[in-house]
């Protein structure tokens, strides 16, 4: 399958001029074109269904640029993504391609970014992987982002929350902090435009919307099949106390059911847990 060329980060802005002329796929468009690969192996279907893509996976590419690693490397990663959600894709689950392809086009991305950072001298745990994709996001969060050194009171507080020892989020901060980058850097030294300011325009906006929409209706899906696990009183008390515009106080359900209100609470508490559980399961 041949995509548009990047080669270098010289051509980059031109790589993302040329992904915008890729149409965006309508839900029918995209079922269609689907169907089509998936039944009949159609590769223009496929090619077509990954070039419409292109602009979510060099959004999502750009979102690891901290890291120091080559853009053109990440978004090269992250097309690799998208051809494997396609390859893998089924269109009769009822969700956007979108929906289903921002695991892969992540998880291609971040194995490339672990391999490169040769994460293995610090530990492959899954507690370090995670103060590795976590720690800008945790220091954004503690206004410490700017700052040259975390203090120690952040170091202990990331640390507690990632379950890792502070050494390890100093010598990760260091390693990750001493080359970071950011969408606001400029093209070049002669252009004022951003990086960022290439890759958003209204089309995105719509690849936003429709990747926001999709995922609501699969928690939806997911979630209402989970109701199956419920007995017909625990589905109507989680109806009446979750669900309902004008929730049902528990003293109102203990008299329709003729128990106490503690009891009420115990059954919508075991309910909510076999709800959380079934759609763990799912995930």
């Amino acid at each position: 399958m041949s995509l548009p060329i990047l080669s270098s980060e010289g051509s980059l802005a031109s790589y993302l001029q040329e992904i915008k002329r890729f149409p965006i796929l309508s839900a029918d468009e995209e079922f269609m074109l689907a169907k089509r690969y998936k039944e009949h192996g159609d590769s223009e279907a496929a090619h077509k269904l990954v070039t419409s893509h292109l602009r979510l996976v060099a959004k999502i590419a750009m979102g690891y640029r901290g890291y120091g690693l080559p853009i053109t490397d990440l978004i090269s990663e992250g097309n690799v993504g998208i051809m494997q959600a396609v390859k893998k894709f089924d269109p009769d689950k009822g969700f956007r391609l979108a929906t289903y392809a921002m695991w892969w086009i992540r998880a291609q991305i971040q194995e490339y970014v672990l391999h490169s950072w040769s994460l293995v001298k610090i530990g492959t745990t899954a507690a370090q992987k995670k103060l590795f994709f976590n720690l800008k996001k945790l220091k954004n969060q503690l206004k410490s982002i700017d700052d040259e050194n975390l203090s120690p009171e952040n170091v202990r507080e990331i640390a507690t929350k990632l379950n890792v020892k502070e050494a390890e989020v100093l010598e990760m901060d260091n390693r990750l902090f001493s080359k970071d980058q950011s969408l606001n850097s400029p093209i070049s030294h002669e252009k004022e435009a951003e990086w960022q300011d290439i890759i958003v325009d209204d089309k995105e906006t719509q690849d936003i919307k429709y990747e926001n929409q999709n995922e609501l209706n699969y928690r939806k899906n997911l979630f209402n099949k989970a109701m199956n696990v419920l007995n017909s009183r625990e589905k109507e008390i989680i109806k009446s106390r979750k669900l309902n515009d004008k929730p049902l106080k528990l003293e109102e359900l203990s008299k329709k059911y003729n128990i106490s209100r503690e009891r009420v609470r115990q059954i919508e508490e075991r309910a909510i847990e076999k709800l959380q559980k079934e759609i763990l399961s799912k995930n």
